[in-house]
């Protein structure tokens, strides 16, 4: 296991960044012409930045990125 220490502003702004890629995966992934390979390796950046968002943000942040399901 691997430990940071990072300072409110650093925290702030690690938070921004993810955020921001979150929001553009979200949009990407809406594109109906791309590949179903290119979607699932999507959702799979998609968990894993969800996992370290959820490290560093509030939960009133953290309920707005959770990934949503689809009933198929």
């Amino acid at each position: 296991m691997l430990g940071m220490l990072i300072n409110d502003i650093e925290q702030r702004e690690i938070e921004y960044l993810i955020k921001r890629e979150l929001e553009e995966l979200l949009f990407d992934m809406e594109d109906s012409r791309l590949d179903k390979l290119v979607r699932t390796a999507m959702l799979d950046r998609y968990k894993v930045l969800f996992k370290l968002f959820r490290r560093v943000a509030n939960e009133g942040e953290i309920v707005k990125y959770i990934p949503k399901t689809k009933s198929e």
